[in-house]
């Protein structure tokens, strides 16, 4: 039995539960089924080898699978960092406004990643700007890991000495030629709750690049620290005050195996309207949403995209004590794993409504559809951006629904124009 080996029928439970376990330990998941088809949850290393020259598989029409070919694009740490930047840079060329910076050189409205570098390739770039601000915290990250493996802070050059110089040359060269590393500037003053650092899990589903069209879950979470945060170099180290990374907390002393450390996004809106109010709050969500849409933005030229495809992302959002969001990374295999009752509900949700929309009514995959499902369909997603509908409303369109410059609901009327502008994120 092959993975594209098309139409299957169960004979018995048994048969059925065997080769499921079967899948899971290859890593292709299955996740639903009837008597006529099968859709396979596959792990990016299976979609790899299905879209790879060597293997020579040809999908058929009526099979679709959840990765785009090179989504590493977006969820490689180097490579989403480079994309945006490139994305940046080919703004400002355009005159785009969008592009606009501030009288320091700031980007006005693409400021929302942290300053990274690659390591060991921009070695020298990261130490003049390590000298501008002696007494920054910076964290390191391995690209290719997850689950916060291999991550640590440094706020002096020495605590990098774990790479080595090379003698003759005198570069900068990692032990490991294969393993990269990206290092950015720490948020120090992360907004806290009960004093403890969390960030935002949220999921984010891209059925097409071109167009642009993706959908929002509505049921995120946000992921606690287990131990109260501090700035305090001499906690460097605890990982329990810095990662938010439940494969770090569950470790934890304090790890509360009831709840899991967890908040849903819609208990932190309420929070915040009640501590900062309805205003600021819903213009930090525009926000998070807008750092969404065009780091997505930033990715579609290079994206191969497959008509077979579709993708649910695992978007990491970390929010400072200025109600300012920062993308920290985005997961091409956020854990499906449920930790407590409450998460085994939310991503059966999730499942369950992003095959409604991948696959409408239950009907056997047809990678030629339009992939604009109807609403009803939608569950608990929402459109987050259709790129033909924001093309329609014409080319200056994404800057009038840049946070602050519309009211933000559906057929809310824009400031600068006094016409009807639908936020398609909303």
């Amino acid at each position: 039995f092959r993975i594209m080996a098309g139409k299957v029928k169960w004979v018995t439970d048994i048969e059925k539960s065997v080769l499921i376990n079967n899948f899971e330990k290859r890593g292709w998941i299955q996740v639903a089924e009837n008597e006529d088809w099968n859709f396979y949850w596959m792990s990016v290393q299976t979609i790899r080898n299905v879209f790879s020259v060597e293997t020579g598989y040809r999908l058929s029409d009526d099979q679709i699978v959840n990765h785009f070919p090179n989504h590493y694009e977006l969820t490689r740490k180097d490579l989403m960092v480079k994309n945006i930047k490139r994305y940046r840079k080919e703004l400002e060329k355009e005159g785009s406004p969008l592009a606009e910076k501030d009288e320091n050189g700031k980007y006005i409205y693409l400021d929302f990643v942290p300053v990274t570098f690659m390591l060991p390739a921009d070695y020298n770039l990261f130490v003049e700007e390590f000298r501008k601000n002696p007494s920054s915290t910076w964290i390191m990250k391995p690209c290719g890991k997850a689950q916060g493996k291999g991550i640590f802070l440094i706020n002096k050059l020495s605590q990098i000495k774990k790479w080595s110089r090379d003698s003759k040359t005198s570069s900068f060269v990692s032990q490991s030629s294969k393993e990269a590393y990206v290092i950015s500037l720490y948020i120090n003053n992360p907004l806290l709750i009960g004093g403890k650092k969390f960030d935002l899990r949220l999921y984010v589903l891209v059925s097409t690049y071109r167009p642009l069209r993706c959908y929002m879950y509505k049921l995120g979470f946000c992921r606690f620290c287990t131990v109260k945060y501090t700035p305090s170099t001499s906690e460097l180290d605890n990982m329990f005050v810095h990662l938010t990374n439940v494969a770090i907390q569950k470790h934890g002393d304090d790890y509360n195996h009831i709840h899991g450390g967890k908040w849903t996004v819609s208990n932190l809106r309420l929070y915040l309207e009640s501590t900062r109010g309805k205003e600021v709050t819903n213009k930090l969500f525009d926000e998070i949403h807008w750092i969404i849409v065009q780091s997505l933005k930033a990715v579609a030229p290079v994206m191969n995209n497959d008509k077979h495809c579709f993708e649910c992302y695992g978007y990491d959002i970390i929010i400072d004590d200025k109600l300012k969001p920062w993308l920290i990374e985005v997961n091409a295999s956020p854990s499906l794993t449920s930790s407590t009752a409450n998460d085994r509900i939310l991503k059966y949700n999730l499942i369950n409504d992003t095959l409604n929309i991948a696959v409408p009514n239950g009907e056997i995959p047809d990678c030629k559809w339009n992939k604009s499902p109807p609403k009803e369909v939608l569950g608990n997603y929402e459109v987050l951006y259709d790129e033909e509908m924001a093309q329609s409303d014409g080319p200056d369109r994404d800057l009038r629904s840049r946070p602050g410059q519309s009211t933000g609901g559906k057929g809310g009327r824009a400031r600068d124009s006094g016409k009807p502008v639908l936020t398609t994120w909303k």
